[in-house]
């Protein structure tokens, strides 16, 4: 019985997960999400260029 409860809260929170994602589309300008980077160096503020730790770092063969 405590597993029901456990899968039904689950599928619950994914399903508002998958509304949450539908409103903000609805509402955001444009209704699309573009892909963009927003790793930032936390000593300087600046935005990295690639996940590795930054242009310097990343060889891109």
């Amino acid at each position: 019985m405590k597993i029901i409860v456990v899968i039904i809260v689950v599928v619950v929170f994914i399903a508002l997960a998958f509304v949450g994602i539908g409103i903000k589309m609805f509402l955001k300008k444009g209704g699309e999400f573009k892909k963009q980077c927003s790793t930032k160096d936390p000593q300087t503020g600046k935005a990295l260029g690639c996940s590795c730790g930054g242009e310097s770092t990343c060889h891109n063969e």
